[in-house]
């Protein structure tokens, strides 16, 4: 008889090590609460019958609000977590018996593993077909000491390649899991820190099957782990999870209207000619073809005005202007000063804050532009870099303000482009040097139609 699986996200924890006084699993990474990231996962994989999430104490009706706002059908009971790991999962053994349930896979999830994989869920429930207990864990690069009482001297030095490091999920038959915490509530001195050791420890005999982990399935724990897991974020991106085929595009895009900013050449035109090929109605405005300057609001007023005049609606908007000015701050004249900041960054505002009333309506998504410069800024390009560092931060603040209306609002961030504003900036450089404008504009499509927010997409050569 094949069992159902049943996920457990064990969210009792707080944000205590990473410095804020709300639970750590709600703070926002690409978009969304790294509790969100987690449960949409485990909602994604077909193997996964029902989720079951443990929260903190006093934080329920914020993951009540994700699960509505955000259609998660699998999950149907959010529950109180305790004071530890294992208080915590002893409450879900609790809650599946209460229920009725006899027999099932229970599959233990850490909240703040919010990049576990498909294949990792997979290799958990491959796994509980042959065994009653499942651990996920990956091989330590480290060499790993054990330390002596006063934890200033090494004691012994462990054989590296037999030592690995847990991760979750930690999966196992319903009935073994309470087996072994039965009897862990019998011993006064019960201590472990994860649900595995409670079976080892209790349940000797049961063997645990160890699948691999990934490095990626890492915990947001400390405060450098959310800006780590938030580049993994855009890691992943890169590869193009969300790529349609025709129909696909065909069913996102048909009968929608998109307005490009930057729409005469190099990126804005491709990702034009592309969505009109799938059947949008595409609008596209420049300084140009048009006479439009994104660094004045009244120009952007005018286009959202016509686009909404000739099509009655705007489900997409993508801003690819933009001016590249070179050289030293210290002899770089006022003007130029104030036309790239207006044009690289108070640009980006003046869209947003025009086309948001039109998005929310349609439940549509935007676009804005970054450059690899943002991370870090470099000499002779302080006005580029630093409008685009902060195209970043609005896009990113802006998935959240925005996050309750159902629009979206993502970054791309391509790696150095043949495009005509880079030829006029360094002249011509080797072609195979370069990304070509068409594949950028495939990537951001492929964005525009997902239900990604608050993302900065990496697209590099291949």
């Amino acid at each position: 008889m094949t069992r159902r699986n049943v996920a457990v996200v064990l969210a009792g924890g707080t944000g205590t090590r990473v410095g804020l006084t709300l639970p750590k699993q709600l703070i926002k990474i690409a978009g969304k609460s790294i509790i969100e990231h987690t449960i949409a996962a485990l909602s994604a994989s077909p193997l996964v019958d029902e989720i079951i999430v443990m929260m903190a104490p006093g934080h329920l009706d914020p993951v009540r609000a994700i699960v509505r706002e955000g259609g998660y059908s699998k999950v149907t009971q959010i529950l109180e977590g305790s004071g530890t790991r294992n208080d915590t999962t002893r409450a879900a053994i609790e809650a599946l018996s209460q229920r009725g349930d006899q027999e099932c896979n229970v599959l233990l999830h850490d909240a703040v593993r919010p990049l576990v994989s498909q294949a990792i869920i997979e290799a958990n429930v491959a796994a509980l077909a042959t065994y009653d207990a499942v651990d996920t864990a990956i091989a330590s690069a480290d060499t790993v000491i054990s330390v002596a009482e006063d934890r200033a001297e090494i004691s012994d030095v462990l054989p590296r390649h037999l030592l690995r490091r847990g991760q979750t999920p930690q999966s196992f038959r319903l009935s073994v899991l309470r087996e072994a915490y039965a009897r862990a509530a019998e011993d006064p001195g019960f201590v472990a820190t994860d649900d595995c050791t409670v079976v080892l420890r209790y349940l000797p005999d049961v063997p645990i099957a160890v699948v691999p982990g990934s490095e990626s399935n890492m915990k947001v724990t400390e405060p450098i782990d959310v800006y780590i897991a938030d580049k993994l974020f855009q890691l992943t991106s890169t590869e193009r999870p969300n790529a349609q085929d025709e129909e696909g595009y065909r069913a996102a895009l048909s009968g929608r209207t998109m307005v490009v900013f930057g729409g005469s050449y190099g990126i804005g035109a491709d990702i034009a000619t592309l969505a009109e090929r799938y059947g949008a109605r595409v609008l596209c405005f420049s300084r140009s073809g048009t006479g439009t300057h994104v660094e004045r609001r009244a120009d952007i007023a005018a286009a959202a005005a016509k686009a909404i005049e000739e099509t009655g609606q705007i489900d997409f908007v993508v801003n690819t202007a933009g001016v590249l000015p070179r050289g030293e701050l210290a002899e770089t004249s006022e003007e130029t000063v104030f036309n790239a900041t207006e044009i690289n960054y108070l640009g980006p505002v003046w869209i947003a804050q025009e086309f948001y009333p039109h998005l929310t309506r349609s439940r549509g998504s935007m676009l804005l532009f970054t450059s690899s410069s943002y991370t870090r800024g470099r000499s002779g390009y302080s006005l580029y870099s630093s409008a685009k560092a902060a195209v970043v931060n609005l896009t990113q603040a802006l998935a959240d303000e925005w996050a309750g209306t159902g629009v979206r609002i993502n970054c791309i961030n391509p790696e150095r482009t043949a495009t005509p504003m880079r030829t006029q900036a360094f002249g011509e450089e080797p072609a195979d040097s370069l990304l070509t404008s068409l594949h950028v504009a495939e990537q951001s499509l492929d964005v525009l139609v997902s239900t990604h927010t608050g993302h900065v997409v990496d697209v590099r050569r291949e």
